[in-house]
């Protein structure tokens, strides 16, 4: 009496010679070799575009980080200058920046000068 092996366990034996194969390079020494080619070349297309894209993403990440420095790096130089301009525009200062040249604050209100009857 023989024993009968299930389809299951035949299917995983044979997928597992041909793991193995694959692994051991022999299915490259087999006469059907060159009917395989297209799909080698194919994997090796897909794993050239995932090397570029992951290189290309990785360029992007650290553009961005570039990017996010220089911008905290304007920012903080933005209000710097908006406080030294806030400082420098105010009445004191700008007083004693033109105090040099001679000029000084009136004392004197301005006057209005009408012209005509309103």
């Amino acid at each position: 009496m023989a024993i009968k092996r299930s389809p299951n366990k035949k299917n995983k034996r044979s997928i597992a010679r041909g793991f193995l194969g694959i692994l051991n390079g022999d299915f490259l020494t087999r006469e059907n070799a060159l009917q395989r080619l297209p799909y080698l070349f194919f994997l090796t297309f897909l794993v050239i575009g995932y090397i570029g894209n992951i290189h290309y993403a990785e360029s992007t990440v650290r553009e961005a980080d570039v990017l996010m420095k220089e911008l905290k790096e304007l920012r903080s130089e933005y209000i710097t200058t908006k406080f030294e301009l806030m400082f420098k525009s105010r009445q004191s200062e700008v007083a004693k920046s033109v105090a040099h040249m001679g000029l000084k604050e009136p004392i004197i209100p301005p006057k209005k000068i009408a012209i005509g009857d309103e």
